[in-house]
């Protein structure tokens, strides 16, 4: 369904300022309420990746999706688990263990979107990842394997029926240019796709919706954020106050009919990073709601 025609329902919180943009096109200073994305028929999903809350546990990081409003959390190997679960998030997690999180997860009405960044270094690794996701109801693993590994991946993923998102950190990362990025996985079926770092991007030059014009047809997920700066010192902002082209990225995908997850990412100040996060939400309405 277009964007133009999205229901924004269920408010979520009490109406937040909004920070105008730097660099982009600005608003008034209305104040606009946050809804909930998740509800009604939406475009793509919306989800938060648990590494955005990694200064706290899993479960605590879901409290956090629930408080945003959010019913799609993205897992990540080696954050603790939390709710009296000794352990970490990880492949090495016992049938008890993933049952747990599983009934919690159900409990809170919340569903791991995607686990990742993940890359093993065995073979027999990789089978026990896809076991484990495949077991933990997970549709999406995002890597960055060797080229190398890419068929013995794909296979796993058609025997498992899981999805694999190429994602690119910044150089030396063989998959920091989109170009090499498209390069590589050409060939391959769609079961194989990228997991698109908006972010990393900006850190290796690489404009990113020029990015996502090249990779059309092939973006499984985003870790979609705003920078502060174009280089490698950029960090995290709150969505339209950088210099990332938030609007143009989501104009970009609502023109590829984008229909996989958009993961926020927020990696600055994970002590304390929520009002940004809702500031970015109420930011990101504001957008579509102009469709």
């Amino acid at each position: 369904m277009p964007l133009k025609k999205l229901l924004l329902i269920g408010v979520l919180s009490l109406p937040l300022t909004f920070i105008a943009c730097s660099n982009e096109e600005k608003k008034d200073d209305n104040e606009v309420e946050l809804t909930a994305i998740n509800e009604g028929n939406v475009p793509w999903d919306i989800s938060v990746l648990a590494y955005t809350f990694r200064k706290f546990t899993f479960f605590e990081a879901v409290e956090k999706a629930k408080e945003l409003g959010l019913t799609n959390i993205g897992g990540y190997p080696g954050q603790e688990i939390g709710g009296g679960i000794e352990g970490k998030m990880g492949i090495d997690l016992d049938a008890e263990k993933r049952g747990k999180i599983l009934a919690y997860l159900k409990q809170e009405g919340v569903k791991l979107a995607d686990f990742g960044v993940v890359t093993p270094s065995s073979d027999d690794d990789w089978r026990k990842l896809f076991e484990f996701a495949k077991a933990m109801g997970i549709p999406l693993i995002v890597s960055e394997p060797k080229p190398e590994k890419l068929d013995m991946v794909v296979a796993l993923g058609e025997e498992f029926d899981i999805n694999i998102a190429i994602h690119n950190h910044p150089s030396p990362s063989i998959y920091a240019d989109p170009d090499k990025m498209l390069e590589t996985i050409q060939g391959y079926s769609n079961r194989l796709g990228v997991c698109a770092d908006v972010g990393h991007w900006i850190r290796s030059g690489f404009d990113p919706v020029e990015s996502l014009k090249k990779l059309e047809g092939r973006i499984l997920e985003l870790h979609f954020k705003d920078e502060s700066v174009l280089g490698k010192e950029a960090e995290e902002i709150v969505w339209g106050t950088g210099v990332a082209n938030v609007k143009g990225m989501l104009e970009e995908l609502e023109r590829q009919n984008f229909s996989g997850v958009l993961a926020i990412e927020y990696e600055s100040r994970p002590e304390d990073n929520m009002d940004e996060i809702k500031q970015s939400m109420q930011y990101y309405h504001q957008v579509i709601g102009n469709w």
